[in-house]
């Protein structure tokens, strides 16, 4: 029997997301709703281009193919459509053979609502204020940044990659860091080496997909000619001292990462192009320019004191 929704690993995606739907939105923009759902309705078989998540979301649901008596994942189209405008999402998601089978249309009403309904560890979406409503209230989400999609087919890996700070684990050290620079911020590492950070929005990602690594696991004990599927990398602007809470925080979880990089302030994109991620998930817009070549799909969590305005008023230290 398959796993259950409540123990599966469930990712919400948003249509704007999946697929590219530039052109439906500038008619949206342009014309307004009613000559949206006419362009959409003569379009319903014309097939959506892929989007950002588009190469991130097939590999995903490949878990299943892999482990289909467990069925782990799922993916859920929550969209801003009404269900009949959607068709056109549902169709191409039919062309592409997508294993999509639950959807929520909100009829031009904002869907991050709804993610704990559907137990989902991720949503993300081109919709950047849905983005930051969901964050705000603690659901796990992430902006998919403009980027060109390159989807070898022929790579059946499934590569992630998380920076620590901000997306794994809280914003404590980033506001010291702030507040205090990087000598401060290395103190005070030194001095909570051994507590570890409190969860930041996408660590029950990173768990659930640990756990996927598990059943990876299992399966190669089985069959030592078992390919696995899953990578997952750490890549931190840290360095040591401070990588040992880190590795403190991950221990406490019991997870750990494939590759795990402390980079000190180098510039990520090195490390990205030769990881090469099909999803790349950072606090930080600033790292999170294009990437190499502009074909790694970037996802913008705008959580924590990084994306504070200036002059907001800043959390307490714990």
């Amino acid at each position: 029997m398959g796993f259950q929704i409540e123990q599966k690993l469930v990712i919400a995606v948003a249509s704007s997301a999946l697929f590219d739907l530039s052109e439906s939105h500038q008619v949206y923009i342009d014309q307004g709703p009613d000559a949206y759902r006419g362009y959409q309705e003569r379009n319903l078989d014309l097939i959506l281009g892929k989007g950002v998540a588009f190469s991130f979301i097939r590999r995903f649901l490949n878990i299943n193919r892999c482990f289909p008596q467990e069925a782990p994942v799922e993916v859920v189209l929550l969209s801003r459509n009404s269900p009949e405008t959607g068709l056109r999402v549902m169709r191409s998601i039919a062309h592409y053979g997508l294993d999509i089978s639950r959807a929520a249309f909100m009829n031009g009403g904002s869907p991050y609502s709804y993610l704990p309904a559907f137990n989902a560890s991720l949503f993300l979406s081109a919709h950047e204020e849905d983005v930051k409503s969901a964050i705000a209230i603690d659901y796990p989400a992430g902006l998919v940044l403009p980027s060109r999609i390159a989807d070898d087919e022929d790579d059946v890996e499934l590569r992630v990659a998380f920076d620590f700070d901000g997306v794994l684990a809280d914003d404590e050290s980033e506001t010291v860091f702030k507040q205090d620079g990087l000598s401060g911020f290395h103190a005070h590492e030194r001095l909570h080496m051994a507590r570890p950070h409190q969860p930041g929005p996408l660590a029950d990602l990173f768990q659930k997909l640990a756990m996927m690594q598990r059943l990876e696991d299992q399966a190669q004990r089985r069959d030592p000619s078992y390919r696995r599927i899953v990578r997952i990398a750490i890549i931190t602007a840290r360095s040591a001292p401070s990588h040992e809470r880190v590795v403190t925080t991950l221990r406490s979880w019991g997870v750990s990462a494939d590759e795990t990089f402390f980079l000190g302030g180098m510039d990520k994109a090195r490390v990205l192009s030769v990881f090469r991620p099909h999803i790349f998930f950072d606090d930080q817009l600033t790292h999170l320019q294009s990437g190499p070549g502009g074909t790694i799909p970037m996802v913008h969590v705008p959580f924590g004191v990084a994306n504070r305005r200036p002059g907001a008023p800043q959390p307490a230290l714990p």
